[in-house]
């Protein structure tokens, strides 16, 4: 059963004005996989407001952080942009999900695909060496309706600018141009070859691709990657394509 530890916001920080990540401090050590999700909870108004967020930081970081996008009609996540530092709010315990390495096959390249907030697991995923020490390739893959959205953008860098020859970053921007980015959505980019050839790389059977984000993404990517000879990965029969619904 899960437990409530009460957490202290060290920091709010606005990359624009509905994108945040919120930084909480817990009283005790927290271990998790990088990949998993807690429970994040408030009271307001005589309601318990709860909702699941992927841990951004890295498992050893004894400060636990969310990219959180605020959702205006949502119950908690305008509570939760309005949070500031040292204030209190809920965090479930033991994390939970299988949105994990430790539930890929091998293959010679990983693409991390995400949408959005999508991109908060995989943050997690590369201040670890797992990813470095399993694959050849690393393609992070990030895709947002605005420039503005693309988050934790100097800390990317920096992992790539330390791992050129391993770790690649393409970021997709679908409602403006932006320099550096691709325009469209990742499932038109695999289709017309577009995000391969970006990456300079091929999606083969000897791919492992992870998906997370928005549902349509992950439904129509699943069915090009399909077509690709690429399968979805379940425990009962390993593949190629490991998901994860943000909602």
């Amino acid at each position: 059963m899960a437990q409530w530890l009460t957490g202290e916001v060290v920091e709010n920080y606005a990359w624009n004005s509905e994108l945040f990540s919120l930084r909480v401090r817990v009283p005790r050590p927290f271990e998790f996989v990088a990949g998993q999700f807690v429970r994040l909870g408030l009271a307001a108004d005589g309601e318990r407001y709860q909702r699941a967020y992927s841990l951004v930081n890295a498992p050893d970081d004894p400060v636990l952080e969310f990219l959180i996008n605020r959702v205006h009609d949502g119950d908690l996540s305008p509570l939760l942009h309005r949070l500031t530092t040292g204030q209190a709010l809920q965090v479930s315990q033991p994390p939970s999900g299988f949105f994990t390495l430790n539930e890929v096959p091998a293959g010679e390249s990983l693409w991390l695909m995400a949408t959005g907030t999508g991109i908060g697991p995989y943050l997690s995923m590369l201040q670890t060496q797992i990813p470095f020490e399993r694959f050849d390739r690393i393609h992070l893959v990030h895709a947002v309706r605005y420039a503005a959205d693309l988050a934790y953008q100097k800390q990317i860098q920096a992992w790539v600018d330390a791992q050129p020859q391993q770790l690649h970053y393409q970021p997709i921007v679908s409602r403006e141009a932006c320099e550096g980015a691709l325009q469209g959505r990742i499932p038109a980019l695999i289709t017309s070859g577009e995000l391969e050839q970006a990456l300079g790389d091929t999606l083969t059977t000897t791919s492992q691709v992870m998906l997370c984000g928005n549902p349509e993404m992950i439904r129509d990517a699943k069915d090009v990657l399909a077509d690709k000879g690429l399968a979805k990965n379940l425990r009962r029969k390993p593949g190629n394509v490991t998901v994860e619904h943000y909602w």
